[in-house]
């Protein structure tokens, strides 16, 4: 047997080897492979959802046409909604006239120009500015509105599928109707954008040019008014009896003057209109409730109950003084109006006083006012008229002259006169010196001051007689209020109606002053830095330790308190009812006006609190403490502390008043806060803690009135004729003053025995401090009398 080759059988083996290696790993690669395809087939698979879709629909052209339609319609909606752009159009071209016509005024030379109307000038530059501001607020807003629109647009011309509809041919014919429409409605949308956003730059530039000349104006008018106080005091014409200077005295002109003014006068109407219409609302109310409470009267036939009060002023148709009402206050609504109408109004309210007091003032004192009207008005007119500068210093100096007489008239009048009129005394002295004062301006060339101070004399003689005249028909007003209601609730028609007119007057005095004084102010041109320094003051912040406050928070919640108690305390009047004892049996109508009245006192002090702007936590803070002191023992300090204010506020007690505490009597000397004093009629002073007083009964036999009802008992002896004792002691009542007629006396005739009989009288005194003479004085005449008649008093 032969043997094989060692080396052939392992090449063969090797290349064996070698062939199912390569195979197997050629099978290895490839299904590697498909196993990597598959993996890379399924991950495209699990996130092929939130792939964008590279093919789109018709549905999503029309989705994007859609927007581009919505933006362009919405341009011509949005400039729809800017409808204010033509009113300010409007109001600025007014307002460009109302500025011209201002700075031409404010470019006259001083001899011209009139103090009323520059301090008038500074509110309608101030109204102007206001104006302009608000409608730069506006035209803001439409433009915020307008480039919104404009960046809406400009986001949609970055979308690639819009730039696909307009680029690709095939979509322009897909979507040609769409397209057309769309033009038409972008030319209309350039259009509009394009006008409105010019407009409103327009009215931007004009508006902002506006603002600036308003600025400077009012930099010229406070100028103005500054230095006029410098100039004023000195040298501003020449003497009176110096040469003229004929340039500077020539006439403006009637019909010239008369324009400017009404033009200026025009402006200021225009753009102070608010506080007007609530002058004529007041007065429309005023005559409406005077009307209405006659007209109840008449209707029921009752119009003799009033015959009592002897009105002077209301009457049934109360259209006069609805008229001088509104022309009284109507200086008070435009403090700083054009001169040409307060003088209008002053002329006006002048001879609407005139016809009122026509058939009310006797004939001499009648004829004085006659004067003093003619004194008002010439000036005026003169002025009016457009004379010369020259003239004008001689007619007022004329007319000071006049006025300086006819002042001291007056006064001289006025000092033998009584009762309320007399309050002008101390305005007829003011008139004497002010119209002193104008003479001796206008010699010595202050026109200024001359002008002011005959304004001023002649304006507060006229205000503080209007004033009066007002409190007098509003006094009157009230009267028939009371009347007419007592008359419709079917209360007793007579009651004391004195304690109610000095109450009211009281008041309505406190409020004529201050509109006065405010009035005279005004004419001496310092008003407005007067209320500037005061209210500099009321708002200043001041602070106590933590606690920050201002003293016009103080004022204003003191003021409030005071305005809801005496709300509270008169309000009952206004509904017919002043507390007297006939409407004992009305506990219903009482029972509301108490809750009323509460309600007043709650609500007043809640409102005082919130407009003081004290702050509430403190305020609690403070209660807190007091609680704890209280606790603590101090309940008799702050039960007196308390029950003091209450007794000042709720005036049970008031000084002078005859009061009876438990077993004390006499008149209050003094309210303290911790203790009262009383006054006997020994001369003792009891001193009695407040806490006490309010614990006890207390008798106030002055508390609404000063009456006292007396009785005088004695026995007569048998036999007297009835009737003719009953007269001889009514009549002997009835002559003493001191007596109330409308109460009339009361006689109970008892029989005692056969022989005698016991008559008791029961009358009224007018004062509780005379009634012990009174008693004595009746009792004598009664006496002496009856002793003259031969009847026996045992």
């Amino acid at each position: 047997m032969k043997i094989k080759n060692p080396f052939a059988i392992g090449r063969f083996q090797f290349l064996l080897l070698l062939l199912s290696t390569l195979c197997f790993y050629s099978l290895n690669v490839t299904a590697q492979s498909a196993r990597s395809q598959q993996k890379a087939r399924d991950k495209a698979a699990d996130v092929s959802y939130l792939s964008d879709s590279t093919v789109l629909t018709r549905g999503d052209y029309l989705a994007r046409l859609q927007k581009v339609f919505e933006a362009i319609n919405k341009v011509k909606v949005t400039t729809a909604s800017f409808y204010k752009m033509a009113p300010i159009s409007g109001y600025l071209t007014q307002d460009e006239a109302a500025i011209a016509l201002i700075k031409e005024r404010l470019n006259q030379s001083d001899r011209t120009l009139n103090l009323q109307n520059v301090q008038m000038y500074q509110t309608l530059l101030d109204e102007l500015e206001s104006s302009n501001t608000e409608c730069l607020a506006d035209l803001s807003h439409y433009e915020q509105k307008l480039n919104g629109l404009k960046t809406e647009i400009l986001s949609l011309r970055k979308d690639t599928v819009l730039l696909k509809i307009f680029t690709v041919d095939s979509l322009k014919r897909i979507f040609k109707p769409q397209l057309i429409e769309l033009r038409n409605k972008k030319l209309v949308m350039d259009s509009l954008i394009k006008s409105n956003t010019n407009l409103i730059n327009s009215l931007q530039a004009r508006t902002s040019a506006n603002i600036i000349n308003v600025k400077e104006l009012q930099y010229t008018t406070d100028s103005q008014l500054k230095t006029v106080g410098i100039k004023a005091f000195g040298k501003e014409r020449r003497y009176l009896w110096e040469s003229v200077n004929k340039s500077a005295n020539r006439s403006m002109g009637f019909k010239r003057f008369m324009q400017s003014e009404q033009q200026i006068s025009k402006y200021y109407f225009v753009y102070t209109r608010s506080s007007r219409a609530l002058l004529i609302f007041l007065g429309a109310v005023f005559f409406f409730w005077v009307f209405f409470n006659f007209k109840s009267l008449i209707n029921r036939k009752k119009l003799d109950a009033v015959e009592s009060f002897n009105f002077i002023f209301i009457r049934p148709r109360p259209y006069q003084i609805s008229i001088i009402f509104i022309l009284t206050l109507a200086p008070v609504f435009d403090l700083l109006a054009p001169a040409l109408y307060i003088e209008a109004v002053h002329i006006f309210l002048a001879l609407s006083l005139t016809t009122l007091l026509y058939k009310r003032l006797p004939r001499e004192v009648f004829v004085q006012w006659c004067i003093f009207v003619v004194l008002l008005m010439a000036p005026v007119v003169l002025r009016l008229l457009g004379i010369p500068p020259r003239y004008q210093r001689w007619n007022l100096l004329v007319f000071s002259i006049a006025s300086t007489a006819f002042g001291m008239l007056s006064y001289l009048k006025l000092r033998t006169k009584t009762g309320k009129y007399r309050i002008l005394l101390p305005v007829a002295v003011i008139f004497i010196i002010f119209n002193l004062l104008a003479i001796f301006c206008n010699l010595f060339g202050r026109f200024t001051l001359t002008q002011i101070f005959y304004t001023t004399a002649v304006s507060a003689f006229l205000h503080a007689l209007s004033l009066i005249i007002l409190a007098g028909m509003i006094t009157e007003a009230f009267l028939l209020q009371i009347k007419s209601s007592r008359i419709r609730k079917h209360y007793p028609e007579h009651f004391d109606w004195e304690p109610v007119v000095k109450s009211i007057r009281g008041l309505l005095n406190i409020v004529a002053f201050l509109i006065w004084l405010t009035l005279f102010l005004v004419n001496l041109n310092i008003f407005n830095e007067l209320y500037t320094t005061i209210l500099t003051v009321l708002t200043e912040k001041r602070k106590i330790g933590t606690l920050a406050f201002t003293l016009g928070g103080i004022v204003l919640f003191l003021l409030i308190i005071w305005t809801a108690n005496f709300l509270q305390k008169y309000i009952a009047y206004f509904f017919g009812d002043t507390g007297d004892d006939s409407l004992d049996d009305n506990k219903g109508e009482r029972s509301k006006l108490i809750v009323t009245r509460l309600v007043l006192l709650i609500g007043g002090f809640l409102l005082a609190v919130a407009a003081s702007g004290l702050p509430i936590d403190k305020i609690t803070v403070v209660l807190g403490a007091l609680g704890v002191g209280i606790g603590l023992g101090l309940q008799n300090i702050v039960s007196n502390f308390v029950s003091g204010i209450i007794l000042i506020f709720d005036k049970t007690l008031r000084i002078g008043d005859v009061v009876e505490l438990s077993d004390k009597k006499g008149r209050v000397k003094e309210i303290g806060i911790r203790a009262s004093t009383l006054l006997t009629d020994e001369g003792a002073e009891i001193i009695i803690p407040n806490g006490n007083i309010l614990s006890n009964n207390i008798i106030n036999w002055t508390l609404s009135n000063n009456q006292m009802r007396i009785t005088i008992s004695f026995t007569l002896a048998k036999p007297f004729v009835r009737e003719e004792v009953e007269k001889l002691i009514k009549d002997a009542i009835a002559s003493n003053d001191n007596i109330m007629l409308n109460k009339e006396a009361k006689l109970i005739m008892t029989p005692k025995t056969k022989t005698s009989t016991t008559v008791n009288i029961y009358f009224w005194c007018k004062d509780i401090s005379v009634a012990e003479s009174t008693r004595s004085s009746i009792n004598a005449m009664i006496y002496d009398q009856l002793e003259e008649k031969g009847i026996e008093v045992l």
